[in-house]
């Protein structure tokens, strides 16, 4: 059980040191767009915090979790009761320790099992775009940025070869992209040529259900002169 006990902690320092280094290097670094800075401080300068997390964990373990024995005493003369032995090992620190390594067991378990794959396997988000009358599509589909927030990160939609449609005298933009995160934080961005950047949040569960229809048509979350209206649809692989 010592050794046990000895290895969880010297565990959990070495993940406490390698997430934390890392952590560090990327919030110091600043905005990291393309994943790059994240993956060499995780890979390259994280591991020199699991090491020394790794002896601070075992060092913490030897200090703490485990209970130095009283010096002897002698025994009453009229006592029959057999010596009280110390028991070798901090309850408190055990106890502390099998806590902290089953919450991030469950963390681990749900982040990296049940929460990136929806229910429904990959799920098709299909975007629409309606432009205000008069307002004329750009010719190339270079000029045309979409962007998908999903959790903490970015999907950029496709572009199908029919992405220029219309809805009556009105221009319309058809995207689409793949959902792949349990997340309430889901939202799009739309720029176009001298038209400032559109965003609009996107109205489903965490882990939704494939929606009837499309959505209705709305305006962006931010007040603008360009009257861009967006509506969205959900289906699902199985």
């Amino acid at each position: 059980m010592r050794f046990v006990l000895g290895f969880l902690s010297g565990l959990l320092g070495a993940l406490a040191g390698w997430s934390g280094l890392a952590a560090l290097v990327v919030v110091l670094a600043g905005p990291d767009r393309d994943g790059g800075i994240a993956m060499g401080a995780f890979f390259d300068i994280g591991p020199i915090g699991g090491v020394v997390g790794l002896i601070a964990g075992i060092l913490l373990f030897v200090r703490f979790g485990l209970v130095r024995s009283a010096a002897p005493q002698a025994p009453a003369e009229t006592s029959d009761a057999a010596p009280h032995r110390a028991t070798p090992l901090s309850f408190p620190f055990a106890a502390t320790v099998v806590l902290i390594v089953a919450i991030l067991g469950y963390w681990g378990w749900y982040e990296l099992i049940r929460s990136p794959n929806l229910s429904h396997g990959f799920m098709t988000l299909a975007i629409e775009f309606r432009l205000p009358p008069g307002m004329s599509l750009p010719d190339n589909p270079e000029d045309v940025h979409i962007e998908i927030e999903e959790a903490r990160g970015y999907a950029d939609p496709m572009l199908p070869a029919n992405w220029r449609a219309h809805d009556g005298d009105r221009r319309a933009i058809i995207a689409w992209t793949l959902l792949m995160y349990k997340t309430r934080h889901r939202a799009v961005r739309l720029t176009l040529p001298d038209v400032p950047t559109q965003r609009w949040s996107i109205d489903l569960p965490s882990d939704p259900d494939p929606t009837p229809g499309f959505s209705p048509w709305r305006v962006a979350s931010e007040p603008s002169p360009a009257k861009i209206e967006m509506h969205f649809r959900l289906s699902a692989d199985r």
